[in-house]
């Protein structure tokens, strides 16, 4: 974990993969770890420039979708840094899919047709598109699991009125279709993600990453169909083959279960993953950094000075 200090630091919380310093009362810096989650539990050993590769994904969406609605990054200068405006979140992911796969395949193969409210059709295949993107909300827990819920109780609970239902429900189909049409464009299909969002006084900001390995799945377009048709499992470039490793190892985050060892050439396979993700995504050529904590702190520094968010 990192451990910086900035000036007019006033907090700091470590996520699962995530380092966050509040500054004031208005900023944060966030550091992206190399740490990796799965089962909503942190394995126990960190991914070679996952914590870049994620970061530099975020900002590249960021900038994408920033005419979609506001969000909250303002700088990026650090490889694994990014410094923006402090929300205050709704304690709720938003998470939309376009295809049946995943935690929503794992439910309808078990005979569900119901996820979060939302009915499922009958006669669908693993990997198969809905014939309309879905919305399947999870509670975003402070510790363990994250639980699915639906829009009614969200609105029921108090999570979010339902005129910031409506805004929040717009806002994430918009930037679901603009991030399957950025993948697209690079020969993917955006099959899941999730988004979170925040208030500052009564505007709604996107918060967090988008559209990265961690928040979504995407598959190569070309063969898709073929592979549907024949039922070959598909090629895809997610966290999830990650999960499917330690599931096939025993492992799913239940109590007495054991992370499974993980090996060197494990690690360097899911570095190698998240940089093809990268490139695939963004078109761009990945560049590894690896500056030095002291070099991260000044570039910090010197950002918050500029935003004004330090005098």
């Amino acid at each position: 974990m990192s451990s910086f200090q900035f000036p007019s630091q006033t907090g700091i919380y470590h996520g699962k993969v995530r380092d966050v310093y509040s500054i004031g009362l208005d900023w944060l810096v966030m550091v992206a770890s190399d740490r990796i989650s799965a089962f909503d539990v942190i394995l126990p050993r960190p991914i070679p420039f996952k914590g870049q590769v994620l970061n530099q994904i975020a900002a590249y969406m960021l900038e994408a979708t920033r005419d979609i609605c506001p969000n909250w990054l303002m700088d990026v200068p650090a490889p694994n840094v990014s410094v923006g405006k402090r929300c205050v979140p709704f304690r709720i992911e938003m998470v939309v899919r376009g295809n049946v796969v995943g935690h929503a395949w794992r439910t309808y193969s078990s005979g569900n047709r119901t996820l979060c409210g939302v009915t499922m059709p009958e006669g669908l295949k693993e990997n198969d598109f809905f014939p309309e993107p879905i919305i399947t909300p999870s509670t975003k827990a402070a510790e363990g699991h994250d639980e699915d819920i639906s829009k009614e109780a969200i609105i029921e609970q108090g999570l979010a009125s339902a005129e910031e239902w409506k805004v929040l429900e717009a806002y994430t189909l918009q930037l679901f279709h603009r991030g399957k049409e950025i993948a697209a464009a690079q020969g993917l299909i955006l099959a899941d993600t999730k988004y979170e969002f925040g208030r500052i006084g009564d505007t709604i900001y996107l918060m967090d990453e988008v559209h990265t390995p961690d928040s979504s799945r995407y598959f190569y377009a070309d063969g898709f169909e073929e592979r549907q048709a024949s039922g070959e499992k598909q090629k895809q470039l997610s966290k999830e083959f990650v999960r499917e490793w330690l599931i096939a190892n025993h492992f799913m985050g239940k109590e007495g279960q054991t992370v499974p060892d993980m090996s060197d050439e494990w690690i360097d396979t899911i570095s190698k993953r998240y940089i093809e993700l990268y490139e695939k995504v963004t078109g761009k050529n990945f560049i590894p950094e690896k500056p030095g904590e002291k070099e991260v702190e000044q570039k910090v520094i010197a950002s918050l000075a500029k935003l004004g968010a330090v005098s």
